[in-house]
């Protein structure tokens, strides 16, 4: 079922063992037959861990969306509420407690069970609302860190980001160093902790206060992984804000991915009859799980886009010669033969089909002429053109109301690679987005400044143009078939996230001391002690292991450029990514956009 999470250095079944472990302990401490209420945020995170069998087993009959009003009949004994702590959803449990048929017998049992942490400011909310006493149990489930796939964790905690940068609210960056915690007991004490940024120093801090408070935590396990690097994602702002060119990049970019699925518009996976003329064509979108256990998505996910389509063709080729052998197939053996590979066969067919369909819908936005002209004023900011005055294609976009999106993202992607614009370049653009946006959006503009996204620039120094050169972000002659250098993925831009921890593993960030003081936050290192007896001594040809952690998000297209460096032939490191969200341009600008609502009169 999970064979995907088990096929690289780190086995993650353990992880996702340990998660399901203490979910079964907790439906078991309630005993007879289930209901479950969902806080709808977790469904699919909760999916990775176990499916609905899995719940199944123990008396879960029944499963609910949390909404306010009476809770759905059913025959159960216990409801329990599987919820974030957060308190417009202890609204709604009061509500379906209280609407709760008290005279109906047998009486149902209630229990929560708070994802990650158990919150008292909720448990207080609720005692003043007269429920607390309903609940028998109340548990937290920490689920810190979510295997996605062989070689990617994420908390998926949607506001961590905003909450660092802009409400200084540390609760995300207690979970990334409870998740890290968690992960050095099942996989061995992390020798050695590089850092960057003001939140990694907080994680590492309370990592280092963890260990002692617990001392009992230290484990005897052959540690797993040589080097943990936490990188905030403030030290670069650049990456998330250009367009991934990678394939699954885009298909996040276009459809957005959640918990490793997708939805598709429908109509380019009707099973084509004849003579049938296109009718009764299916109007749900097409759901499909997009991870390494499917081979051929393991195989084209990273490449950039434009290198997809002759391994689809070539793909094609091989899987109609195979079919083609029952033609040669005479004797008993050979048929036989033919039919055991049959499953495996039909499987990687209809694989290829879906990829052929995603590839072909992609390339209608690809080779548009708008998403050509966003992608060409994207690449001059990040190569230093112009960076400095009013860009006319922006001007042009807001003029034609082009999403507000679309406009954020580029805006502040100038802003970015000109370390803050102009005073008179950003009033005029602010001027003109709240004039045709809409003065609403006042705050959004506010938060996007606090958070170092779209600012004035200070100092009137501009340190792009450095940091660009020192740490070769931009690459003139990409090779987007058979590429050389991470910079593949945004088709010339190298993303400065992965070119630091690409230095940090050789030559080391001494190289680099001039520029790292350019970026935000501190940079340090740390090393753990092990215990006498569990030092790592290393095999000749065998790579080190660095679990690299974004603080605050990562793109597809930056986990895309960590894999190819683990799977460079002379690279030495083979790399690990967790991460609070995986994000992209669109829903990192959404995570920080707040409407003004009128006053209610």
């Amino acid at each position: 079922m999970a064979a995907h999470l088990s096929s690289g250095r780190v086995n993650l079944t353990a992880l996702r063992e340990a998660g399901r472990r203490e979910l079964r302990e907790f439906l078991d401490k309630c005993a007879g037959t289930k209901a479950i209420v969902w806080d709808e945020y977790l469904t699919g995170p909760f999916g990775l861990i176990a499916q609905y069998s899995l719940l199944k087993e123990h008396e879960v009959e029944k499963m609910f969306t949390l909404k306010p009003g009476r809770l759905p009949p059913a025959d159960v004994k216990n409801i329990i509420f599987f919820v974030r702590p957060k308190l417009e959803l202890m609204d709604i449990i009061t509500d379906n407690v209280l609407r709760e048929d008290r005279g109906r017998s047998p009486q149902r049992d209630f229990h929560i069970l708070f994802v990650p942490r158990r919150s008292l400011l909720c448990e207080q909310w609720l005692k003043e609302q007269g429920v607390l006493g309903s609940f028998i149990h109340r548990e937290q489930y920490s689920l810190d860190l979510i295997p996605f796939d062989g070689d990617l964790l994420s908390m998926e905690s949607e506001s961590a980001f905003k909450e660092c940068y802009l409400e200084s609210d540390q609760t995300s960056l207690y979970h990334a160093a409870k998740g890290l915690m968690t992960l050095q007991a099942l996989y061995g004490t992390i020798p050695q902790i590089f850092g960057k940024g003001d939140c990694a120093r907080h994680v590492a801090n309370m990592m280092i206060r963890m260990k002692r408070e617990f001392p009992g935590s230290q484990n005897s396990i052959f540690p797993v992984f040589d080097t943990l690097l936490l990188l905030d994602r403030n030290v670069d702002l650049l990456t998330p804000l250009a367009t991934q060119l990678t394939y699954e990049g885009l298909i996040d970019e276009i459809y957005g991915i959640q918990n490793t699925y997708v939805k598709l518009p429908p109509e380019k996976f009707a099973p084509k009859k004849q003579g049938e003329g296109g009718k009764d064509l299916p109007t749900e979108p097409k759901k499909l799980q997009l991870n390494s256990a499917e081979e051929l998505y393991a195989e084209i996910r990273d490449k950039n886009f434009n290198a997809v389509g002759s391994v689809l063709s070539k793909k094609a080729k091989i899987i109609s010669a195979a079919f083609e052998e029952r033609h040669h197939a005479k004797t008993v053996g050979e048929i036989k033969q033919f039919v055991s590979q049959l499953p495996h066969m039909q499987a990687a067919r209809s694989s290829l089909a879906n990829h052929t369909s995603i590839a072909e819908l992609i390339k209608d936005i690809t080779t548009s002429e708008d998403f050509f002209d966003n992608l060409t004023v994207e690449q001059e900011f990040m190569s230093g053109i112009d960076t400095d005055k009013v860009n006319n294609y922006i001007e042009d976009c807001i003029a034609q109301k082009h999403p507000l999106i679309k406009i954020l993202r580029l805006v502040c992607l100038q802003s970015v690679c000109n370390s803050g614009l102009k005073q008179k370049v950003l009033d005029h653009y602010k001027r003109e987005i709240l004039q045709t946006y809409g003065y609403e959006h006042i705050l959004t503009l506010n938060n996007l400044e606090k958070a170092g996204l779209l600012k004035p620039q200070t100092g009137g120094r501009n340190n792009y143009p450095t940091i660009r050169k020192t740490l070769r972000l931009w690459m003139d002659d990409v090779n987007e078939q058979n590429p050389n250098d991470i910079s593949y993925v945004y088709s010339g831009y190298a993303p400065l996230s992965v070119r630091l921890a690409q230095l940090l593993a050789r030559p080391g960030w001494r190289s680099i001391e001039e520029v790292l003081k350019m970026l935000p936050g501190p940079h340090f290192e740390e090393r753990q002690q092990l215990p006498t007896g569990l030092q790592k001594k290393r095999q000749h040809g065998e790579n080190r292991v660095t679990l690299v952690f974004f603080l605050g998000g990562v793109t597809y297209a930056e986990i895309a450029a960590l894999r190819f460096l683990s799977q460079m032939e002379d690279g030495g490191t083979e790399y690990v990514i967790a991460t609070t969200k995986l994000i992209n341009g669109t829903t990192w600008i959404k995570s920080l956009m707040e409407k003004l609502e009128p006053a209610p009169f």
